[in-house]
């Protein structure tokens, strides 16, 4: 009986040991070359220079777009809708030196010193807008640019900076700092 039992247990021991299959283990190559373009920041830059928001679209960052031209297009209008009521308070305070009247009752109401007041928080604002249109130009450019430049800077797993609990003999206390790991 001892004979069958031991004899039982070595075939049922065996054939489990032959029904698992072998994994075979592939360890993923070390060193492996990544291609760093170094005209890819001056092009993403050119190509926003050229039109706003290519740079972006080079740089497949599409969701900036709707953004560079929201702030862009903002700007034009404000300048526009600014030197255009410049222009009408301009105009009337104009004729009111020529001697001539408004046919307008809102511009008729107005003093020469409410005039000019006007004309000038006009031009203020129109000059402002058109400082913020060339801001978000410039803007847009140097975004293109530096993101370009990081979209080729090696992230990897090798080099962390973490923050770290380190245990004090000294004083058998717990202190806290930032860690900087290269690992090789």
């Amino acid at each position: 009986m001892k004979s069958k039992f031991i004899l039982l247990l070595l075939f049922f021991g065996l054939t489990s040991i032959f029904a698992q299959q072998k994994t075979e283990i592939i360890s993923k190559d070390s060193i492996q070359s990544v291609e760093i373009d170094p005209l890819r920041p001056s092009k993403a830059a050119f190509y926003s220079a050229v039109l706003p928001g290519l740079g972006q679209i080079y740089n497949k960052k599409y969701w900036k777009v709707p953004l560079v031209y929201g702030a862009i297009g903002t700007s034009t209008y404000l300048y526009f809708d600014n030197q255009k009521k410049y222009n009408l308070y301009r105009d009337e305070y104009k004729n009111r030196l020529g001697g001539t009247q408004s046919g307008s009752e809102f511009l008729a109401g107005l003093s020469e010193s409410q005039l000019i007041s006007a004309q000038k928080q006009f031009q203020r604002n129109r000059d402002l807008s058109a400082l913020f249109m060339v801001g978000f130009y410039i803007l847009n450019i140097i975004d293109a640019n530096i993101d370009a430049s990081l979209s080729q800077f090696n992230v990897d797993e090798k080099l962390a900076f973490k923050p770290a609990i380190i245990k004090n003999e000294i004083t058998s206390q717990n202190d806290f700092g930032f860690a900087l790991n290269y690992s090789f």
